[in-house]
């Protein structure tokens, strides 16, 4: 049997920014592969895509592929891909900076639960940190607050089960091998993916062209239009999930989820810089608020030992 992985903070905190820039820079791409495809058939052949590689970093001695608690590996899969279908859902109901704000409630809602359900002591710092942190995120995305209604919550929801996952991933994951929670993760998706193809190429519905018709479109072939876009995502995903599971394997997730919020430094420089996407005194304020919550959560974490998880 596999040794708990130990806590380390620090290389945490190094893993997922790393993550995060990843898919910072892929995640701008994504708009591409909208225009001609449909979301399931994007989760799909991108599983297809994904698996390969995944057993790769087996072979290669990353990790194992067997789960060593099946039902805790399968509970974090299927709440990761409800938090992706609730989140990608919302993009069709309305604009994308109202549904990243809604998804990256996620580590609010880790402080709380890790608050009041599972008892850790939770400091003054961290919870300044994450709320700089989701002001940040309000600042770069600037959501409207008039165009508030209930669909709203959609990516709220997303956030949430987003959050469930990041704690079972340490608490009851911690111990397994990373490669084996990211293929399942990714065969998850995949299944999710393969569903709503069939439901919407038997049952389609009137679609939309371009990029509004993402969430709803059935089976397209041929495919080849995207198939660059698709294998963008595949590499890039499959580095930074890694990165990412890892993360929250060797840290605790109230404070590994805070930089999480640094993929909005790296996505809108990545869009300004390559993309000619301008960034406006808002948002540079807001991305300096992410940068200060995520040099809070640093300092903390050199000058007060993270816990280890239970076992």
């Amino acid at each position: 049997m596999q040794t708990a992985h130990p806590s380390s903070p620090v290389l945490a905190s190094v893993l997922m920014v790393s993550a995060m820039a990843i898919i910072g820079v892929v995640d701008n791409f994504v708009i591409r592969l909208a225009e001609t495809i449909g979301l399931w058939q994007f989760h799909l052949s991108r599983a297809v895509m994904m698996l390969p590689l995944i057993v790769g970093l087996s072979f290669l001695g990353f990790g194992g592929l067997r789960p060593q608690r099946f039902w805790a590996v399968l509970l974090r899969s299927v709440l990761i891909t409800l938090a992706m279908l609730f989140y990608f859902s919302s993009l069709a109901l309305m604009p994308i900076a109202q549904a990243l704000a809604g998804l990256f409630t996620s580590p609010i809602f880790v402080l709380l639960i890790s608050a009041l359900l599972l008892d850790q002591k939770i400091g003054p710092w961290r919870v300044l940190a994450v709320l700089m942190g989701f002001v940040g995120i309000l600042c770069v995305l600037q959501p409207d607050p008039n165009a508030f209604d209930a669909t709203s919550l959609l990516p709220v929801a997303g956030g949430f089960f987003y959050a469930l996952s990041a704690i079972l991933t340490r608490t009851h994951c911690a111990n397994e091998s990373t490669v084996a929670l990211l293929a399942a993760m990714i065969v998850t998706l995949g299944l999710a993916g393969a569903l709503g193809l069939a439901v919407f190429s038997v049952l389609p519905v009137v679609e939309s062209d371009g990029p509004a018709g993402f969430v709803t479109r059935g089976w397209v072939w041929p495919m080849e239009a995207a198939l660059p876009w698709v294998a963008l995502q595949a590499v890039g995903s499959t580095a930074a999930v890694f990165m990412l599971i890892k993360a929250y394997q060797l840290g605790e997730p109230s404070y590994v989820a805070v930089f999480e919020y640094s993929v909005m430094i790296f996505g809108p420089v990545f869009a300004w810089v390559v993309m000619g996407q301008g960034i406006g005194p808002l948002q540079i304020a807001g991305i300096a608020l992410i940068a200060a919550a995520g040099a809070v959560l640093a300092w903390r974490a050199s000058v007060v030992p993270q816990r280890e998880p239970a076992q």
